[in-house]
C-alpha cells in the first residue's frame, strides 16, 4: 500500500509540471522575437509559435535590379528570429526535461 501513496505523489508532481510547461509554452508563444538583417534594412517580428507578425523593409533595401538581395535579407532576418525563438524555447522548456532519463 505504501507504493500507492508514492505513485499518487508522482502523479501530482507530473500534473503540476505539465501545467507549468503549458503556462511556459503559452508565455513563449505570446512573446515577440525580432530578427534583423544588414543594418536593419529588413526587420522581422515573429511570435514564439513561429508565426510572422510583422515585416519592415526599408526603401533602400528595394532595388528592382537586385531582387535577390532583398530575398536574402528577408531570409536572414527570418532565420535570426527563428534562432532566437529556438534559443529561448530551449532555455525555458529545457528546465522541465533536465535530469529526466530518455
Amino acid at each position: 500500500m505504501r507504493g500507492m501513496g508514492n505513485m499518487q505523489g508522482m502523479m501530482k508532481q507530473m500534473q503540476k509540471m505539465q501545467k507549468e510547461m503549458g503556462q511556459t509554452q503559452e508565455a513563449l508563444n505570446n512573446t515577440e522575437f525580432i530578427g534583423k538583417a544588414a543594418n536593419d534594412l529588413v526587420v522581422v517580428t515573429m511570435t514564439g509559435d513561429k508565426k510572422m507578425k510583422d515585416i519592415a523593409i526599408k526603401p533602400e533595401a528595394i532595388d528592382p535590379d537586385d531582387v535577390d538581395m532583398l530575398q536574402d535579407l528577408i531570409i536572414m532576418a527570418t532565420n535570426e528570429a527563428m534562432t532566437e525563438i529556438d534559443k529561448q524555447t530551449q532555455a525555458q522548456m529545457g528546465k522541465f526535461t533536465k535530469g529526466l532519463p530518455f
